[in-house]
């Protein structure tokens, strides 16, 4: 066990100098440990704190996470916040408060110029703000990171928040830490990145806390928890290995960066030689270029198996309008299609707010990334031939591809790639539907349960999906 009262870079500096080149890995694939496992960083920071974000709401977590970064910035720590502008949840006000901390700057990526009523901007200023910075990460003391598909809200940490977004995150300490904070440093540095004070000039005030003092407790046990100290200070539970960083140029949002300053051609180069795949994508919208080269890798052999969500689970239907013209094609070609099921007491929504801002409620009780539990997919992932592990923040979907900036670490590791894709594999068939072809026509698979209309939706639900999915929709999604 190592000295966690040495402080984070004393505590992981013996076991860096001994895995000298790798990365020290943890997956967090458990929800609440996810939020613990920041907040205990956090707690322990002792010199800086590099926190950059898409989504931050201003629920019970994301206002426990930014009392934790404020206690820290009290205690003398250097605190750097980067947060979409579009995602971010927090209100004018409490940024400007923020940002006039000595020891906290706040900075908003790509932001809206007019602060309210924000939508007219989106008339004026569109292709503009359709691009935004998807990236997700929290680096202390240049000594430890994580990095992942989360964002900072309930409905990523929560265990039964009626919204649940399964996903996963990397806890890395090591060779890669210093690659993120050179690449948060770029972002911090870009043109996009703007303070907060050159923005919001007369802040309006911030919407009513959504509070929980009960949740907030949970949240704040788990954070103090053996187990959560555990997962930092028990050195043995860190899987060494190579990881490469993918990032994309922090100028993509302003339509200037080159085709080999993007995370796309890094992940193509990746797949090049696979001979197994199994790829999770929460919004999985492969478009033309997509499902070519899926249906040339399946050509050439290439088992490949896709997770996506399901009509019932995703957050945003017209996702799923952008990826249903594909299933037929692509199971034709042998890709096998999973599609997660989410609660069953989930309705198909057509609507084009996510599911997350649409439905508050109850928030108590246990789940993980591979739980059947949880109501919709968020993970971005992918696993080849069982020796390389993929975890970050970008969809296999245009957006990712032309419009966000995205990061990713992709790790050479048999132990861990082994582990996702032999758990993931085996318990597909309890959270998901197996998608397949009869006769020409789509069927969906549970056990020997078949059904051949489109799970939890209504004859005009789907026709309107067909109907979308005709439409020139690519810039959208």
């Amino acid at each position: 066990m190592a000295d966690s009262a040495a402080g984070l870079p004393a505590q992981f500096a013996p076991m860096v100098a001994a895995n000298a080149g790798l990365t020290g890995v943890q997956l967090l694939a458990d929800a609440p440990m996810a939020l613990a496992v920041r907040l205990l960083l956090v707690h322990r920071a002792q010199s800086s704190i590099d926190v950059q974000y898409y989504i931050w709401e201003d629920d019970a977590s994301g206002l426990l996470l930014l009392e934790a970064l404020v206690a820290a910035a009290n205690r003398g720590v250097r605190v750097r916040l980067l947060l979409d502008d579009l995602g971010c949840g927090l209100g004018d006000a409490r940024l400007a408060l923020l940002h006039s901390h000595p020891s906290l700057d706040v900075r908003l990526f790509n932001p809206f110029k007019l602060r309210w009523p924000r939508w007219i901007n989106l008339v004026f200023d569109f292709s503009r703000l359709n691009r935004r910075m998807h990236n997700k990460s929290i680096t202390v003391d240049a000594c430890a990171t994580v990095i992942g598909g989360r964002n900072i809200g309930d409905n990523y940490f929560v265990d039964e928040h009626p919204a649940l977004a399964a996903d996963l995150d990397v806890l890395a300490v090591g060779e890669i830490v210093g690659k993120v904070c050179t690449d948060f440093e770029r972002y911090w540095c870009a043109d996009a990145a703007v303070p907060v004070d050159s923005v919001i000039t007369r802040p309006r005030a911030s919407r009513a806390d959504a509070d929980s003092e009960t949740l907030r407790r949970r949240y704040q046990q788990k954070a103090v928890s053996p187990e959560t100290a555990a997962m930092i200070d028990e050195i043995d539970d860190f899987v060494w290995a190579p990881v490469l960083m993918m990032s994309d140029d922090p100028d993509k949002v302003l339509g200037r960066a080159g085709v080999e300053d993007l995370i796309l051609p890094m992940v193509l180069r990746v797949l090049a030689p696979v001979k197994r795949l199994l790829l999770v994508s929460a919004y999985f919208v492969p478009m033309e270029e997509g499902a070519a080269g899926l249906e040339a890798l399946a050509a050439k052999g290439v088992v490949t198996t896709v997770l996506t969500n399901s009509f019932r689970s995703t957050d945003v239907a017209l996702v799923h309008a952008g990826y249903a013209p594909a299933r037929a094609r692509l199971l034709r070609a042998g890709v096998a299609l999973w599609e997660m099921r989410g609660r069953a007491d989930d309705k198909v929504r057509l609507g084009l707010v996510p599911k997350r801002l649409r439905r508050p409620g109850d928030l108590s009780g246990g789940t993980s990334f591979f739980r059947k539990s949880a109501s919709g997919l968020h993970a971005k992932t992918f696993c080849a031939d069982g020796l390389r592990l993929f975890v970050g923040s970008i969809n296999f979907d245009p957006r990712s591809w032309r419009l966000n900036t995205e990061i990713g670490f992709l790790i050479e590791s048999a132990v861990l790639a082994g582990r996702v894709e032999r758990q993931l594999m085996g318990e597909l068939p309890d959270f998901a539907w197996g998608v397949d072809l009869e006769d020409g026509h789509l069927v969906w698979r549970e056990g020997d349960v078949v059904l051949r209309a489109e799970p939890g939706t209504r004859w005009w639900q789907r026709a309107v999906v067909w109907l979308i999915g005709k439409l020139p929709i690519a810039g959208l999604l």
